[in-house]
């Protein structure tokens, strides 16, 4: 739970768009182009498709550098194959870093690779520049692989779409946030089920989300008629879910267990990473957090009757550190660092 660094709005950006580029993975499966037919056919069977979490980054990214005023086109291969020397900022994901043979100078992330290891040749085969990465401890652990390349950057939060409600309507107290991702029926029995359990106790009204399994209007919707959420998952690189609930002015109380980094393809015979957090942005306004099952009741009864006394502040945490402003100007610090040296003809005052 590192601190943000200062933010400041008196930066340099680029005179000319920047040239950012995202897409989402979709490959050919059985047959040259059958990806089209194949994504027709989701979209008819279960609907639109529901934006991951680095999808926001690069939406949330997007938004930040509109309110700024700053220019910048998508996807512009076309420029990126005419101008090499010209930089680009590859948002993500990792595949879009094979669709041309990149000679422009890049800025890379925040939606990377899990571990420098999904890619151990990627510095000798692209002209990275700089690596961003959500948040602190990841940047530790990716530290020994990319080196002073590799930064902590979160992407900013809409605090105009998620605010609080003008007035909470009764009907629940709690959301429980549940993003267990690995040995969930472990999880389920061990920490969940007794976590409801004591909710239940306190005669609690609770509803129940499970990451991936709901649209973002009705997560919404929750979130402004709960008091306060549990947040139940393994880690969080940046936590976009429950700074969404911050900045509405929901008080979180976290499983923050720390230990070791488990994803499975690489834990633990690859890499022994620790400790991770899964609120690696925050501090004491934004709520509470417990470590186990067994000290989740006392953990709740404290954070349960703070909530009750109007405690917290979530949202001021929120409007500090976390605004589209504030975050897009961020990534033009980055920005700057990485490509002033060489490219300073193509700088000017940014905007305030």
């Amino acid at each position: 739970m590192s601190p943000l660094p200062a933010m400041t709005t008196d930066v340099h950006a680029p005179d000319i768009p920047l040239l950012l580029f995202y897409q989402e993975p979709d490959p050919d499966r059985w047959l040259p182009w059958d990806r089209y037919p194949r994504r027709a056919i989701r979209r008819l069977v279960r609907g639109p498709a529901r934006p991951g979490g680095q999808t926001f980054v690069f939406l949330n990214l997007c938004a930040g550098l509109d309110r700024l005023g700053v220019p910048y086109r998508v996807n512009d291969f076309r420029a990126a194959r005419r101008e090499p020397d010209r930089p680009v900022g590859i948002i993500g994901k990792p595949h879009v870093l094979d669709v041309i043979a990149w000679r422009n100078p890049i800025l890379f992330g925040a939606s990377v690779m899990s571990h420098p290891l999904a890619d151990p040749t990627l510095l000798q085969r692209r002209p990275i520049r700089r690596i961003l990465v959500p948040g602190p401890w990841m940047r530790e652990m990716c530290a020994p692989y990319w080196g002073p390349l590799v930064h902590s950057w979160p992407v900013g939060i809409d605090t105009d779409r998620w605010s609080p409600a003008p007035k909470r309507a009764a009907g629940l107290d709690i959301l429980l946030y549940d993003k267990v991702h690995w040995e969930y029926d472990r999880y389920r029995r061990e920490l969940l089920d007794p976590l409801e359990a004591c909710l239940a106790r306190h005669g609690l009204r609770v509803a129940r989300l499970r990451y991936g399994h709901y649209r973002q209007e009705e997560y919404a919707t929750l979130l402004q008629h709960c008091r306060a959420m549990i947040f139940v998952g393994e880690h969080e690189t940046q936590g976009l879910a429950y700074q969404q609930a911050l900045a509405c002015g929901v008080p979180v109380l976290a499983w923050n267990r720390g230990g070791d980094w488990q994803d499975p393809e690489y834990y633990p015979d690859s890499v022994r990473f620790g400790p991770v957090s899964s609120v690696p942005y925050w501090d004491e306004r934004c709520g509470a957090t417990f470590a186990t099952a067994s000290d989740f009741p006392a953990a709740f009864d404290d954070f349960w009757r703070r909530v009750r006394a109007d405690h917290y502040a979530p949202r001021d945490y929120v409007l500090e550190h976390l605004t589209l402003s504030l975050c897009a100007t961020h990534y033009l610090e980055h920005w700057r660092a990485t490509f002033a040296p060489r490219d300073a003809s193509q700088l000017r005052d940014g905007p305030n």
